[in-house]
């Protein structure tokens, strides 16, 4: 295991987790002060949830006996002595295998039988079944025990050719395909389908999960690797042969699944060891290898310095018995730092836009309740100093006035009451455009228009249709959130106006991100719908597969601009308890002062100056809030090292006072 990966990962968890605690004291903060309602305090939760649950997922794909398996072992499994995966001649991959390590489960390696894909569900939905999955115990600081435990992924069973059929592993429109029948019309498939493996690796624990592909174009891959798992990877690692470089397979798999992914992309020339020959010197060897990368760069279409020899068997051999020289021989060391300087700081900008935007949503939030909290202090206070000097009769005017305030106050609780309803109104009408059922209705009319065409070659059509479809959705949510967002702003302005509010309408949601997200869910899909794809299409569940993993991503992107929809109405909704909520106590505590002042001759006095140190509290807590939304920023767009740097600098330096002290209420003060 590189210290190199080992320290920037490390630094990469660590600046999260400094994120995340300065949020929670953000959070506390302005809770303290009454500055977050209900909506405040998920916004933040939300922000830290995503932050807690966020990985880095780097996928391994290649055609069998390319050696991915080595290479994982070399990279993460070096430090245990010997070779944990499977890595033998021959196809040793059988199945998916997802690495990494969730710390509310036991060590373990989970095995889903490969007899569930009869049923129909999704790899993701029988995650929530555990009773269906086979689990090993795996054995934590015993590398030879960890590694007979994990020999079950290799495993495979005889299934008839009719199972072998339904389970997707034979093909009768392309035989050649198929794989060998045995002696009694037996056919060889693997055991499971997927294969979880729970392990406290230190990289693993830091938030790395890697997953382990087999071939992917071979006859009974699973769907949802390609439609589902490969999607949501990071970065993606392709392997060639150094001896064969390119080949016809590989280029299928390539273009096929990699060749206009999003994520970051490596290519790794294995195997380099197979090219040493004793009739030519190193130099010339060098050469051949340096042809086989410049020509793999120019099949597949990336710039050279994309394409990285190396020697996995090597390397792990190297770094196994702390051979210096063997592992930079390898050349596993300038592939570990391209996926570092490549991958880390795209990731981590990604988390820090997410921190940033979260916490200015936060400061607008906590600026609103304080700019009406600082108008209501306002106003009292214009309206004690106004008594200085009066006679009775004048305190006998401002308490009917008062009153006359706070009756034509109640008057507009109707009409907020009636804003919330519309507004709800119209919220609703945004989300039935983007539920579930509308969702499964359009995919019945895709599935529908699919087998009613010879060889199912209408597919690519209904999809075309469908893709329209959930594009003009998507419009349709957006044009139905301008008008809800040009509806409220021409409310609450006369609101304002009359009643003397503060209302403030939030920047509405922007759901051109989740536009873009679906933009990729469609060009990812199309690649399967399309002519060069028969032979999947004429597999007899391919399209119901196809529509259910194509739901479950779908309905991601609408679960996203839904939750956005929802939280910016609750936003409003909120904003309008509170200050109705607000107004009352303020017209109360105004009450209460008129009462104390006639009651005793210096009690105006006294209230005077309590409500001027409230407003001097108020002003050094917008301040305080300012400045520690802007540290948070800064802490955001640093790069994770040096956060990290710093954090450990003022290691033993007691924490700076503040963090929004608590400033007391008014009737408090007052008394």
């Amino acid at each position: 295991m590189s210290t190199t990966l080992l320290t920037r990962l490390d630094s990469l968890a660590h600046w999260r987790r400094l994120l995340d605690r300065s949020i929670e004291q953000l959070a506390a903060g302005m809770e303290s002060n009454g500055l977050l309602d209900a909506p405040g305090r998920a916004l933040a939760a939300a922000v830290r949830q995503r932050l807690a649950s966020d990985r880095l997922v780097v996928a391994f794909v290649a055609e069998f006996s390319r050696g991915k398996s080595e290479l994982i072992n070399a990279l993460f499994f070096a430090d245990t002595g010997r070779r944990v995966l499977p890595a033998t001649p021959g196809r040793t991959t059988m199945c998916p295998v997802e690495l990494a390590w969730d710390a509310q489960q036991p060590p373990a390696l989970a095995l889903l039988p490969i007899a569930t894909r009869a049923g129909g569900q999704t790899v993701l939905a029988l995650r929530e079944q555990p009773a269906l999955w086979h689990e090993v115990p795996l054995p934590v600081g015993d590398g030879a025990a960890l590694a007979e435990a994990l020999q079950a992924v290799t495993r495979v069973q005889k299934v008839t050719l009719a199972e072998a059929r339904a389970l997707g592993f034979w093909s009768d429109e392309h035989p050649a395909d198929n794989p060998p029948l045995d002696a009694q019309d037996m056919v060889e498939v693997p055991a499971w389908r997927h294969a979880l493996i729970n392990y406290p690796h230190p990289l693993l624990k830091r938030g790395l999960v890697v997953l382990d592909t087999p071939g992917l174009n071979a006859i009974g891959a699973e769907p949802e690797l390609t439609l589902s798992l490969l999607p949501s990877a990071h970065a993606a690692v392709f392997l060639l042969a150094a001896d064969t470089g390119v080949t016809r397979t590989d280029l299928a798999v390539w273009r096929e699944h990699l060749g206009d992914r999003g994520c970051e992309r490596f290519v790794v020339l294995n195997k380099i060891d197979t090219l040493a020959d004793p009739l030519l010197d190193a130099a010339a060897v060098a050469a051949q290898v340096q042809r086989q990368c410049d020509d793999a760069a120019a099949t597949l279409g990336i710039d050279g310095s994309r394409v990285f020899p190396i020697s996995a068997r090597q390397a792990l051999t190297a770094r196994m018995h702390g051979d210096a020289d063997g592992e930079a021989a390898s050349g596993l060391q300038r592939l570990e730092d391209a996926l570092l300087n490549g991958l880390l700081p795209q990731r981590s900008q990604v988390i820090g836009r997410m921190v940033e935007d979260g916490v200015l949503a936060l400061q607008q939030h906590g600026q609103a309740r304080l700019a009406e909290r600082m108008r209501q202090q306002a106003d009292q206070l214009a309206e004690l100093r106004s008594l200085r000097g009066k006679s009775a009769a004048r305190l006998q005017l401002m308490g009917r006035r008062l009153e006359g305030e706070a009756a034509e106050f109640e008057l507009c609780a109707p009409k907020l009451s009636a804003l919330r309803a519309v507004l709800l109104r119209q919220q609703q009408t945004v989300l039935d455009s983007l539920s579930s059922d509308r969702l499964r209705d359009l995919l019945r009319e895709m599935r529908e228009g699919s087998r009613g065409t010879l060889f199912k070659l209408g597919a690519a059509k209904a999809f075309a249709r469908l893709g329209d479809q959930l594009q003009a959705t998507v419009v349709q949510a957006e044009r139905g959130l301008d008008e809800l967002d040009q509806m409220l702003r021409a409310s609450v302005q006369p609101l304002n106006t009359e009643y003397g509010l503060n209302l403030e309408v939030p920047m509405r949601p922007a759901i051109d991100g989740h536009g873009h997200d679906l933009d990729r869910v469609r060009e990812g899909y199309s690649r399967y719908v399309g002519i060069t794809q028969i032979w999947r299409l004429a597999q007899p569940d391919f399209i119901d597969r196809f529509c259910r993993l194509l739901h479950s991503r779908v309905r991601v992107v609408f679960d996203g601009i839904s939750h956005d929809v929802e939280q910016w109405v609750q936003l409003v909704s909120h904003q309008i308890d509170t200050q109705l909520r607000d107004r009352r106590q303020a017209l109360a505590q105004r009450r209460e002062s008129l009462t104390r002042i006639r009651q005793a001759e210096d009690g105006l006095e006294r209230s005077i100056a309590g409500l001027e140190s409230l407003e001097t509290q108020c002003e050094r807590l917008a301040g305080q809030l300012a400045t520690d939304v802007d540290r948070l920023r800064h802490l955001a767009t640093m790069p994770p090292s040096a956060a990290s740097a710093a954090s450990a600098t003022a290691t033993g330096v007691p924490p700076r006072p503040g963090h929004l002290q608590l400033v007391q209420p008014a009737a408090t003060a007052a008394a």
